[in-house]
């Protein structure tokens, strides 16, 4: 069964999540690196992939969760427009909602191998939820889209029925599930920053103390 919670909670997948767990990691992350603020954590078994000046934010989200429609209309921006350039931002797909087919994933992997991954990104987040269109697996449907977003029609299809974008959605699942998604959306930060509490005072705070920390190096 899956809790809807409000715009600091999320679509969970489990239900309810073992807060006496995540406090005591919280807990031991800030112990281990005090230099951070704000509430994350530190998934050990993840590579760091932080290049000095940038944060590279990940936004695991599902096209069909209203939460990471939210998030990505009202909550990304700020922080793009807070953080400008030293913020590298992308979307990896994560179905929680069930009965849904995956096309939309694979049709935003599509767009992002052909440079236009933000433009159809938002294409879809408008189409299914303030549309209400249900028919974005539909052929013709999905051509407006693509044009809408400046690219061709006839090369798109071609690299849909490549199998390319349903790979790289398969991908980006298992890497979903490595590091124990429980909701979406979730913000994965330089790799290996997880932040599950996804409001912008708190992401500012991890990504501006993660920058901070630049400096003192």
């Amino acid at each position: 069964m899956e809790k809807v919670a409000r715009w600091t909670g999320m679509t969970l997948i489990t239900g309810t999540l073992l807060s006496a767990v995540f406090l005591s990691s919280v807990g031991t992350v800030f112990a281990a690196t005090p230099e951070l603020k704000g509430k994350y954590e530190i998934l050990k078994d993840e590579r760091s992939t932080h290049q000095t000046g940038k944060v590279k934010l990940v936004e695991f989200a599902d096209f069909y969760c209203p939460h990471c429609h939210h998030f990505d209309g009202e909550g990304l921006p700020i922080l793009e427009k807070a953080f400008g350039k030293k913020l590298e931002t992308t979307m990896v797909g994560f179905p929680v909602i069930r009965g849904k087919l995956p096309t939309p994933f694979d049709m935003y992997e599509q767009a992002k191998l052909m440079g236009k991954g933000d433009e159809m990104k938002r294409v879809l987040f408008r189409t299914i939820h303030q549309d209400k269109v249900t028919g974005v697996l539909d052929r013709s449907i999905r051509e407006v889209l693509i044009k809408e977003v400046g690219l061709d029609p006839k090369a798109f299809e071609e690299g849909m029925a490549s199998g390319k974008p349903a790979q790289l959605f398969e991908e980006g699942k298992k890497w979903g599930e490595r590091i124990k998604l429980q909701q979406t959306p979730t913000i994965l930060l330089d790799g290996n920053i997880k932040v599950d509490k996804i409001d912008p005072d708190n992401l500012k705070l991890v990504i501006q103390s993660i920058l901070d920390a630049d400096g003192k190096k």
